[in-house]
């Protein structure tokens, strides 16, 4: 499944800068605040944490976090490996309907099924990529 980070080691400037890289990755997804919120495994609620995050505040420290910001930044690989050309379509791909998904969306597979809908969804990539 490729690294996943090691939270116990990381610097406090390490996680900020880990939280704005994710953050950026986020917003060129074009996702919602609540989508968003479910991707990194926090409440819809809580949009403080995201616009901290935004402003480089360190990712938690929980290893769901951790985890969750190692599988999006391995998607996000993924896709512009799969994608070279077309940058426009993955940063498109999580929020597109997939037969592969039953017909929901990347964001929605985590969103219904939490963490185990992340790892689904990079292991598909992981498998189209011929890993």
């Amino acid at each position: 499944m490729g690294a996943v980070f090691e939270h116990k080691t990381l610097a406090v400037q390490d996680r900020g800068a880990l939280a704005k890289m994710v953050m950026t990755l986020l917003d060129h997804w074009k996702l919602t605040t609540e989508d968003q919120a479910a991707l990194l495994g926090i409440a819809p609620s809580n949009r403080a944490a995201l616009t901290r995050y935004r402003k480089g505040d360190p990712i938690g420290t929980s290893r769901d976090q951790y985890e969750r910001v190692g599988h999006l930044l391995g998607i996000h690989k993924n896709l512009r490996l799969l994608f070279p050309q077309n940058r426009e379509l993955a940063y498109r791909w999580m929020s597109t309907r997939n037969k592969a998904f039953n017909n929901l969306t990347p964001v929605d597979m985590v969103k219904e099924w939490g963490f185990a809908g992340l790892l689904m969804v990079r292991s598909y990539l992981d498998r189209a990529r011929g890993m």
